[in-house]
């Protein structure tokens, strides 16, 4: 089947990494799975074009707002997936709620990363209920093996001499919903505490008004560094050698760096929030804080406690062996495609 999958597909982001690793498993299943960035088209007639051009058979979008509108009224049956934003922000505009419940009149499922996105998309679109389906993100980590962590470090210019050094690592677009500021100034004052422990925040600029403002606390924060995106395998390479990976979004739906960071055995320190706190067991899997305090308190007892950073990275790992099963997730999107394809021969 030929198949259009609309995502919004800025490079290095969690979007596109999850809209890539989905193609592949539609891919494996035979499907010719042609994948396009939502943003580089206005309306659903430029949609109706490209489908016409591609013969295309049937759709799938991620995220209900910004893929999923693009595909309404165009006689070919398709799904969507809930990004986290589309929930979470999205469903609080009064138009943008009343296109996303069109949207899932005409879908034919849905997909929710958790069960709790699952129960605010009912919450919101009564009328979905019986075509929402829950599926964790898959995850599969691939570290480059030839990474160096001193140059990294170096080009960081991260003092590599100090004694015990402790890295923590933001990985975010740099955008207000990720909030990369939020730990910034209690961190930098940790730092001048203790001149072994450094942030590094690495992303891509995603909203120019809110990078400059970015660069310029970072400039002035003291053991704070702003490191550009690289490529997937270089940055699982970075998560698995700093010392624990923190995430201090406003919103998520699920952070596939905090399931991977759990998959390379590396301690996860996140913001509580629902998003967060799904995957999240605080004291089991990572450690969850309410505002930048409670973080320092648990960062320091996570360096002075190597027992409570052993327990919590076994746990993290078993937790994603179990629940985020790169091919469960296959299983899952080709069993769902299959709904497509029946729907074609009806």
């Amino acid at each position: 089947m030929r198949l259009l999958f609309l995502a919004v597909l800025r490079p290095h982001t969690g979007n596109a990494v999850t809209a890539e690793r989905l193609r592949d498993h539609l891919e494996a299943a035979g499907h010719m799975c042609v994948l396009r960035d939502a943003f580089d088209f206005e309306s659903p007639a430029e949609i109706a074009k490209l489908i016409a051009a591609e013969n295309l058979e049937a759709a799938l979008a991620l995220h209900l707002y910004r893929g999923g509108r693009l595909l309404q009224g165009h006689g070919i049956p398709f799904g969507v997936i809930f990004g986290g934003t589309d929930l979470n922000e999205d469903a609080n505009h009064k138009e943008k709620n009343e296109v996303m419940g069109k949207v899932l009149e005409e879908a034919r499922f849905a997909v929710a990363f958790t069960e709790a996105m699952k129960d605010t998309a009912q919450a919101q679109w009564p009328h979905a209920t019986g075509k929402i389906f829950v599926q964790s993100q898959g995850i599969a980590t691939i570290p480059n093996a030839n990474f160096n962590w001193n140059t990294f470090l170096q080009q960081s210019e991260i003092d590599q001499s100090a004694d015990n050094l402790y890295v923590f690592l933001v990985i975010c677009g740099l955008r207000p919903v990720k909030d990369p500021l939020y730990l910034v100034d209690a961190f930098s004052e940790w730092h001048q505490e203790e001149p072994n422990v450094y942030m590094v925040i690495v992303g891509p600029e995603v909203d120019p008004v809110f990078t400059r403002e970015v660069k310029d606390r970072v400039r002035r924060a003291a053991g704070v560094r702003l490191i550009r995106e690289m490529c997937q395998e270089d940055l699982h390479a970075v998560v698995k050698s700093c010392f624990a990976l923190v995430n201090s979004s406003v919103s998520e739906g699920m952070s596939a760096a905090i399931l991977e960071a759990m998959d390379l055995e590396v301690p996860v320190l996140a913001r509580n929030i629902p998003g967060n706190s799904a995957v999240v067991e605080h004291g089991v899997t990572g450690l969850l804080f309410s505002n930048p305090q409670e973080f320092i308190q648990l960062a320091k007892r996570l360096v002075s406690d190597p027992a409570l950073e052993k327990e919590i990275v076994t746990n993290g790992r078993e937790y994603v062996r179990t629940h985020h099963s790169w091919q469960v997730e296959r299983d899952t999107y080709q069993r769902l495609i299959q709904k497509l394809e029946a729907s074609l021969e009806d």
